[in-house]
Formats: structure tokens, C-alpha cells, sequence
């Protein structure tokens, strides 16, 4: 979970105006604009576990609109989600970070601790008191954990999707402390792509480069950096 701009753009203008038009008629909020305006916002991942390889997209509402309109149709409150974590949320954690304008790495560090042959734990340390961040660490236990006999299978599979992901990123920056440098610009775009918005489960990638910061200096002065 990593903050997202909710950029103005031609697609957006779209969803709003259909979710306008879907208002007026009491129509559904799910439209195809809709759907595509948030797969582009969200890049096309989760906005709480951020996995990437989604079988079933849904449009989840940060605040439970309880048939209330103004929450229904407020292109502000839709957010695109996975079933498991839309299924995993529901109602029962409000309310939560909203990540299109909280900071959410300076409220909360994504750790995975542990190795093959170890105990390996996922870790949300909160980095303040807000119910907010409390009970968005709350819902992220049981997104990457579960919380029901199927949550719980459905999780497992997420964790490794993540650990196939932080392992690959690992393996990078090896290679790119250890290459020539007439290697390292490749090698260099390639990391930076691998902690931009776009990349699968970013705030535990971003985190692991802060907890190494003697090893990963280059990679830390960029994630610092406006441009990010």
C-alpha cells in the first residue's frame, strides 16, 4: 500500500462523468469507464496488497457507502481493489489510510522478516497513533494472512507472489553492486522501475532499501528524491 495521485486525466474526467450520469438514473456505479479510469490510477494493482496478478478486479469503496449516494458515486471514494481484499475489508476496519492523500510509508513500514528455512512474518510497524494507521495495519494482518479457512489459502498464495517478488529485487541490486559500470545504467533503470508507483507490493520494496541504506545509498538518494 504506497500513496497514489489521483491525477486529472481524460479517463477520469470520463468515470466522473459517468458516475454522474449513473447517479441521475440510480443506475450501477460499475461502469466501463469507471473501470478503466481506476485500472489506470492504480496501474493495475491492488491499492492494499498492490499484487499485480489480479483474476478478479473490483471497484471497493474506502468508506462503505451503506446506499448513501454522495458515497456511492464519489469518484473520490472508489478505489481499485482485489476480491480477496475487498472481501477481506468490507465494513469492519473504518476507517482506514485513505493512500490517494496520505503519505502511507511515513505512517506505516512494510517489513518481511526472516528467510527461507526460518520463520518468515510479514511486519506493519505503525509509525504513529492514528486509528486510522491502527486500523489500517489491522486490515493489512488480514489481507496477507486471512481470516477464514479460504482467506487463508488465498493468503498464502499472496505471500509467495511477494516473496517471488522481493527475492527477484534482492537478486538487482546484487547484481547491480557487483557489475561493471558500463552495466549499471540497465541495471540502474531496471531498480528504479522496481520502486516506482507500478511495481508489484513497492512499499515493501521501498522499505528494504531504507533498512539497508549503508548498501543501498544510490537506490535511497533516488527513492528520496522529488522525482519518485
Amino acid at each position: 500500500m504506497i500513496k497514489i495521485e489521483r491525477k486529472i486525466t481524460e479517463k477520469s474526467k470520463k468515470a466522473a462523468a459517468s458516475l454522474q450520469m449513473a447517479k441521475k438514473n440510480h443506475a450501477s456505479y460499475n461502469t466501463p469507464e469507471v473501470n478503466a479510469a481506476l485500472k489506470e490510477l492504480f496501474h493495475g494493482k491492488c491499492y492494499l496488497c498492490e499484487n499485480k496478478q489480479i483474476i478478479s478486479y473490483q471497484i471497493e469503496h474506502l468508506v462503505p457507502h451503506r446506499k448513501k449516494e454522495e458515497l456511492m458515486y464519489d469518484w473520490n471514494n472508489l478505489f481499485l481493489a482485489c476480491a480477496h481484499c475487498n472481501n477481506t475489508k468490507l465494513g469492519k476496519y473504518d476507517p482506514i489510510l485513505d493512500c490517494t492523500r496520505e503519505d502511507i510509508e511515513k505512517k506505516i513500514a512494510f517489513r518481511k522478516k526472516g528467510y527461507f528455512g526460518t520463520d518468515e512474518e510479514l511486519v506493519f510497524d505503525k509509525l504513529d497513533n492514528s486509528i486510522e494507521t491502527e486500523n489500517t495495519v489491522k486490515l493489512l494482518q488480514a489481507v496477507y494472512y486471512g481470516t477464514t479457512p479460504q482467506k487463508k489459502m488465498e493468503s498464502v498464495i499472496l505471500r509467495r507472489l511477494l516473496r517471488k517478488e522481493l527475492s527477484a529485487f534482492k537478486e538487482y541490486i546484487r547484481e547491480y553492486q557487483e557489475a561493471e559500470d558500463d552495466e549499471k545504467e540497465d541495471l540502474g533503470y531496471l531498480l528504479k522501475q522496481q520502486l516506482s508507483d507500478s511495481s508489484p507490493f513497492a512499499a515493501f520494496k521501498r522499505q528494504l532499501v531504507r533498512d539497508h541504506r549503508k548498501t543501498c545509498q544510490e537506490l535511497l538518494e533516488y527513492l528520496e528524491s522529488p522525482c519518485i
